[in-house]
């Protein structure tokens, strides 16, 4: 025989926690804001870099290829735990932006490359051959044509990205799933801070999904 454990919802106890959660919510909108916005810097750098010659572009590569494949939640204990041991320290909110960003860097880097290896080749050709400046060439003809194909995927990792800050809770961050957490173990309730918080995640994932997809449509539409 197994013993089912029956989970009461305490309608009373949610409310008094829901202002609270919402004040951590807005802790995981900004690590993720911040985060995806250092993304994308991180990650044209990248592209660019390896697009330059072997000795520039391989170690860039490398780098890339090592944060692809290694896991978040390592990165981010290697930049909490570690780098302070060498002298380099951030409290726990800056070093969970700057590990996010590093990592979706290196994904937004290969949606980068993707997206600039669609132009054309003539386009360079021309280009090059109308004596354009290489700033004129990326600003006005390579990145108008690379951008729009590139912003489906940039919406998923945005997406994506945001799903993942609970990890940030690893490096003491109180973030929103941190939050949920404290609340438990202090209440001994966990169905109502749990159930919330996957409530907010819902109410804020779903609609930039949908944004993206009308973003999508419209450029399709443009194109």
């Amino acid at each position: 025989m197994f013993d089912f454990i029956t989970f009461r919802w305490d309608g009373e106890f949610a409310l008094s926690i829901l202002p609270q959660l919402l004040r951590a919510a807005v802790i995981t909108l900004q690590a993720t804001v911040v985060g995806f916005a250092l993304a994308v810097v991180i990650g044209l750098a990248f592209a660019l870099l390896r697009r330059g010659p072997r000795p520039i572009s391989w170690p860039a590569g490398f780098v890339v290829e090592f944060l692809r494949s290694t896991p978040l939640l390592v990165q981010l204990y290697v930049l909490y735990f570690l780098l302070p041991a060498y002298g380099i320290r951030f409290d726990a909110f800056t070093t969970g932006v700057i590990g996010l960003g590093l990592h979706y860097g290196a994904y937004l880097s290969e949606v980068y490359r993707a997206g600039i290896a669609s132009v054309d080749e003539g386009q360079w050709e021309a280009a090059t051959a109308l004596n354009f400046g290489r700033l004129h060439i990326w600003r006005t003809i390579v990145l108008p044509q690379a951008v729009p194909p590139m912003v489906p995927a940039f919406g998923n990792y945005f997406i994506v990205m945001f799903k993942e800050t609970p990890l940030l809770s690893a490096i003491t961050v109180t973030e929103l799933m941190q939050t949920a957490k404290i609340i438990g173990s202090r209440s001994f309730n966990y169905v109502e801070p749990y159930t919330l918080v996957g409530a907010i995640f819902f109410l804020m994932s779903y609609p930039a999904a949908l944004l993206v997809n009308r973003l999508e449509a419209r450029l399709a539409r443009n194109r």
